[in-house]
């Protein structure tokens, strides 16, 4: 008896810290969770419709992969399914981003397959050795544009142009 006790036990141990978030694992969902979440006053963490009310207006001005999210969760207008039921609940008792991500992870994984594309340091990144791709998300990232590049010289000679705007050098 005693044999199946410590057995079961450590099933559920390693069920446990098998279906937990691994280190870096859902960060678009955690950090952008977090972010909404510190938007709402009180009051409004307190009831899932106000918070899913919320949840759509925050959604409109994202972009990328924080604008993905929040289409996979059913915040905005285009998007196929929803289930921002599943975040308003757990967030209305004040369950941490990350265990509500878990919950959402087990919904509908590719909200956890969402990752940031790493950072580029525009102060010692060498522009000539970027993709095309690389140098367009940059200019993208920033709001911009640039009209008639077809050139790789042509998007750097942008980015050089618009550095002083959009970084602290």
């Amino acid at each position: 008896m005693e044999f199946i006790q410590i057995f079961l036990t450590s099933l559920l141990v390693c069920i446990v810290s098998v279906s937990s978030l691994k280190e870096g694992e859902c960060e678009v969902c955690v950090k952008t969770l977090t972010k909404f979440s510190n938007t709402l006053s009180e009051q409004q963490k307190k009831e899932p419709k106000l918070i899913e009310n919320e949840f759509r207006k925050f959604c409109k001005n994202l972009k990328n992969k924080e604008n993905r999210f929040c289409y996979y969760l059913g915040g905005l207008e285009e998007s196929a399914t929803g289930i921002l039921g599943e975040m308003s609940k757990p967030l209305s008792w004040s369950m941490p981003a990350d265990k509500i991500c878990e919950k959402l992870k087990k919904k509908d994984a590719q909200i956890c397959e969402l990752r940031y594309d790493p950072e580029i340091d525009l102060r010692t990144v060498d522009l000539k050795k970027l993709k095309v791709r690389d140098l367009k998300k940059i200019i993208n990232d920033w709001g911009e544009n640039c009209d008639g590049c077809v050139e790789k010289s042509e998007f750097i000679k942008r980015i050089e142009e618009l550095k002083p705007q959009h970084t602290e050098l």
